[in-house]
């Protein structure tokens, strides 16, 4: 228990309720805090299996509404992409790797943050699109929950239906790569005494998020979600070329 850093714990939890009021989904916070603690492949691990406790938490606090023909428009080209983006972390530095987060989170955030109007028509070859985008970064970089956001946030869907649909989809994108880092080898047995731990965050987290966003318009904070992620994502940089 003495080599647990309680702090990180802390701002899991942290990113979790960032991440379920947000809609951008935690790892989009979770994967650069971990940044700072383990090395990359070990965050990438770390990542797919706290991500499944925290999806699991949202399927069922947020099951009302499924939309069954998004879960097959984006969730299939999803898992396909995501496993390839997996496959190729084994044969890329790491070091390109923090820095292709670092400016992804940068880049992201600021189209978003420029062009609050910004629209994805919905369309399936959009949502496939999309899809494949999210889960391609999702295997590659750890995140591509903004991605699939914006892809989904084109078809307008109730906020209980679209967090559910999302937490869906991503679930089945982190029980497919855990298998790939696994065989990768980037879940690392000593990462493993943290795995408890973010389990019970990731239930906490989502039950407290779920409960603030009831308070929250979702506008006013996503601007806020957004600035955090930038922020996190030029101390990404800044710690790479430090």
């Amino acid at each position: 228990m003495n080599n647990i850093s309680y702090i990180f714990l802390l701002l899991s939890l942290v990113a979790e309720i960032l991440g379920t009021i947000g809609g951008f989904g935690s790892s989009v916070f979770f994967v650069p805090i971990a940044n700072f603690y383990f090395d990359f492949q070990s965050v990438l691990g770390l990542t797919a299996i706290y991500h499944l406790s925290s999806n699991i938490s949202k399927i069922f606090l947020f099951k009302q509404g499924l939309d069954k023909t998004l879960l097959i428009n984006i969730g299939i080209p999803s898992v396909l992409f995501v496993i390839i983006g997996g496959l190729l972390t084994k044969y890329v530095n790491n070091l390109y790797l923090e820095i292709a987060l670092g400016v992804f989170l940068i880049v992201l955030s600021l189209i978003f943050l420029l062009k609050k109007d910004l629209i994805i028509p919905p369309n399936r070859k959009n949502a496939v699109i999309g899809g494949a985008l999210s889960g391609f970064s999702a295997g590659l970089l750890g995140t591509g929950g903004a991605i699939r956001g914006l892809t989904m946030a084109a078809f307008n869907l109730e906020k209980s239906a679209f967090i559910a649909t999302s937490a869906f989809i991503d679930f089945m994108i982190d029980f497919s790569r855990t298998f790939v880092y696994f065989f990768n080898g980037f879940i690392h047995q000593h990462d493993l005494i943290y795995v408890p731990f973010l389990f019970v965050i990731g239930f906490v987290g989502t039950a407290i998020g779920k409960k603030i966003l009831q308070y929250i318009p979702q506008n006013k904070f996503k601007t806020i979600s957004l600035g955090l992620i930038l922020l996190i994502g030029i101390i990404t940089l800044t710690k790479v070329f430090a």
